[in-house]
This record gives structure tokens, C-alpha cells and sequence, in this order.
């Protein structure tokens, strides 16, 4: 074990630790000084924080707990993976829906036990991908399929976005314009993070009207252990969280291959560990009150920016979520985001989601004059956004369930036919 440890959590020390020559980029088992490692380990901070956040405040769960969780997860990801894939779990927005469903018709304990479910399902393809490869997964899950259901769970969205909205309709308005504004005049880090900028202009706006509650604020202790919460297993509402499942599997083999192509390193073996990794951290996160994780391509961009690829950055980084999780102020604070503010940042956050789906497509060069794309992604879309829904006995398919079933068996078997015909 002591060995184990050892290798773990031994860097080498890159050239002197104070610089990074042109052309050359610091690897995953090297590290800069540990002052250097810690100021780019509070920029991953700072780059999953406006993401992290948001989901807990759209779907209710406790800020800090998510923030905890998000920390802890990170951490157990670097010691599946073993430190080779460079990687911060962050909330994940595939699960903004099914939580909001889950809520709306039976609770948040309920909520919990889909988000677990999703982990178990999640770390069990990981362990099939360790000892049979990921060719299966590239197969089931092609661009034009993950790229309509990554559309289908943003644009679904869109009613909570307008209800929220309408609900502080001027504070919802100077949050947008805030978010299009600070994109429009910024660039690098601070176009990245519009989002949360923008939320925090309606947030002061709102609380110079008046329109903030700070009496949760006030009451808040400063040091204090995460409000954790315990999951329910309801088989209705985990059949909700199916289609998350593929989201978070693409954005994992994604971020994998990014990772592997800037570094240089051949990390094919390692992207069993990497679902896996996330699966046990969303798991965790379920079963103690946060949302579940995804790697971040938010923090990709800082690596890129910085030429750091150190793990030892992402272990300062999950520490330093972990502590925040620890300071029930700050939580309050998130929590009395005035609903306006949502509305304005759900209008922007979710339609960039649904443009991600159609971004995948394109990167992809996905072939629309092919009828079988056509005819998959346009059914699949209608059916998510507009939410056709039907039931069986005690359990309900929603838009989102069926539009990925159109999307994932409609590709398969009307491929499959075209072979055939050939």
C-alpha cells in the first residue's frame, strides 16, 4: 500500500518548476513549484465553478453539498484513473432534467436514487470497456445520436427557462443582457464564465431591489458539515435517468481523446477507468445529496491556456471544492438566487446546450442528406422538445426517454436495413 501511495502521489519536478519552454507542456506526471501548482489549481477552480453551481441552484439541491461531492469525486477519479487522466468533475447539466421531473412527481430523496442509478449504470459500461474495449460504444453511440440527445435534453428545458423568467421577468432580462454583454466585450477566461458573471449582475440588481430573501444569509453558520441528504430507489424515475447515461459516456470518451491529443499520450486504456471513475463519483453524490459529475470541458480550456496537464493541479482543485463545501455561508449565498436571475441564465444556458448537440454534428460532419440522419434527428427532436410522453402500468416514458429510444434504436435498426437492402 505504501508503495502504491508513493507512486501515486510523486510528481517529477518539470525543468526548474518555474517555467514552460515554447513547444512543451507539462505533462500528467510532472508538476511546476507547488506554488505555481496551486495557483493553477485555483484556476480550476475558478473554471468549474460557474457550471458547478448553477445545477444545484436550478434543480434545488443543496449547494455546498454538490460542491462537496464535486470535490470528492474529483479526487476518487484521479486515484481510479491513477493519475493519468487530467480530469475535474463537475456537476453534469444531462441531469437538470430528469431531477426537475423526478421533484415535480415524487421528491428530491427520489431524484437522488435516479442519480445513483445513473453512476451504477455508468461505472458497470466502464468495467465492459475495460475488458472488451470502447469500439461498441462508438458504434451504439455515433455523433448524429449523441449529438441530438445532448440537443433534445437542453431544448427541453426551455419551459422551466420561461417559467423562471417570467417570474422576475426585469431582473430575468438584465441577467441575459448582462450574459450577452460580458460574451460580446471579453475574451478567454472571462467569455468562458458569461454565465455566472451574468447571474451575479442580476443578483446584485435584484438584491438593490429589494428582491433578495437574506435572512437564510444571515442565519448561516461559516464552518459547518454539507446538509446531506438520502436516496430513494423508484424504478419510474430511474427509467428517467436512462438517457444521462449516454451523455455522460460521450462526454467521458470525448474528454479522454481531448485529453490524449494534447498531451500526446495514448490514453485509450485508460477510458474504462475514466467511466468508471465517474460513475463511482456520481454514485457518491447521489447517495449523499449532490448532483451527479461529468469531466469538464471548461477546465480542458484552462489546461490548454496554461500547458499544464498535471494531475497534482486537479488534487489542489478538489480539495479546494471540498473546503468550500465545508462554509454553509457561501451555500446560502448561492441559495438565494433571486428567480429572475435563473430564468435569464436558463434562457442562455439552455438553448447553448441544444446548440452543443447541433456543434457535435457538425464537428462530426454529420450527413443530413443522408434520410435516415434526417428522419432520426428530426423525429427525435419534436418528440423531446414538445415532451410526448406515454406510460406503462406504473411507469412513465418521457419526451426525453423516447426521443433517445428514436434516436439510438432508430439509427441501429433503419442502418441496419439500408445494409441489408445493399
Amino acid at each position: 500500500m505504501r508503495i502504491i501511495q508513493m507512486s501515486l502521489f510523486s510528481w517529477k519536478l518539470h525543468g526548474t518548476g518555474t517555467s514552460i519552454a515554447p513547444g512543451e507542456v507539462v505533462s500528467t506526471d510532472e508538476r511546476l513549484s507547488w506554488p505555481r501548482t496551486i495557483g493553477v489549481g485555483l484556476q480550476h477552480i475558478a473554471a468549474m465553478f460557474g457550471a458547478t453551481f448553477l445545477v444545484p441552484i436550478l434543480t434545488g439541491l443543496p449547494p455546498t453539498t454538490t460542491l462537496f461531492f464535486s470535490g470528492v469525486g474529483t479526487l476518487l477519479f484521479l486515484i481510479i484513473t491513477q493519475n493519468k487522466v487530467p480530469s475535474y468533475l463537475g456537476s453534469s447539466f444531462a441531469f437538470l432534467a430528469p431531477i426537475a421531473a423526478s421533484v415535480k412527481s415524487d421528491s428530491m430523496s427520489v431524484a437522488l436514487g435516479g442519480v445513483v442509478a445513473t453512476g451504477v449504470l455508468l461505472a458497470l459500461v466502464g468495467l465492459v470497456a475495460k475488458m472488451v474495449g470502447t469500439g461498441w460504444i462508438e458504434w451504439m453511440l455515433p455523433p448524429i445520436v449523441t449529438g441530438t440527445i445532448v440537443m433534445v435534453i437542453g431544448l427541453n428545458l426551455a419551459g422551466a427557462a420561461k417559467n423562471n423568467l417570467a417570474a422576475g421577468p426585469v431582473v430575468g432580462i438584465i441577467t441575459l443582457a448582462a450574459i450577452g454583454i460580458i460574451a460580446a466585450v471579453s475574451r478567454g477566461f472571462i467569455g468562458r464564465i458569461s454565465i455566472f458573471l451574468g447571474i451575479v449582475v442580476g443578483y446584485v440588481a435584484a438584491l438593490l431591489m429589494g428582491d433578495v430573501n437574506t435572512d437564510g444569509i444571515k442565519s448561516a453558520k461559516w464552518v459547518a458539515a454539507p446538509t446531506f441528504m438520502s436516496p430513494t430507489f423508484n424504478g419510474n424515475a430511474i427509467i428517467l435517468f436512462l438517457p444521462v447515461v449516454l451523455v455522460l459516456i460521450a462526454e467521458n470518451v470525448g474528454h479522454v481523446k481531448a485529453v490524449s491529443t494534447m498531451t500526446g499520450k495514448d490514453l485509450d486504456d485508460s477510458m474504462g477507468d475514466a467511466l468508471v471513475g465517474d460513475g463511482v463519483a456520481t454514485a457518491l453524490a447521489g447517495l449523499g445529496g449532490g448532483s451527479g459529475t461529468t469531466t469538464y470541458a471548461e477546465n480542458i480550456g484552462v489546461m490548454a491556456a496554461t500547458r499544464v496537464y498535471s494531475t497534482a493541479a486537479y488534487w489542489i482543485a478538489g480539495i479546494g471544492a471540498i473546503l468550500l463545501g465545508l462554509v454553509p455561508k457561501f451555500g446560502a449565498i448561492l441559495s438565494a438566487t433571486p428567480v429572475g436571475a435563473l430564468g435569464g441564465a436558463g434562457t442562455a444556458l439552455f438553448g447553448m446546450i441544444g446548440i452543443l448537440g447541433a456543434r457535435i454534428w457538425i464537428d462530426n460532419r454529420v450527413d443530413f442528406t443522408n434520410s435516415i440522419n434526417l428522419i432520426v434527428a428530426a423525429s427525435a427532436l419534436i418528440i423531446g422538445i414538445s415532451d410526448m410522453s406515454w406510460s406503462a402500468g406504473k411507469y412513465t416514458f418521457s419526451g426525453i426517454i423516447n426521443a433517445t429510444l428514436v434516436a439510438v434504436l432508430g439509427t441501429m435498426i433503419l442502418n441496419g436495413l439500408a445494409k441489408s437492402r445493399s
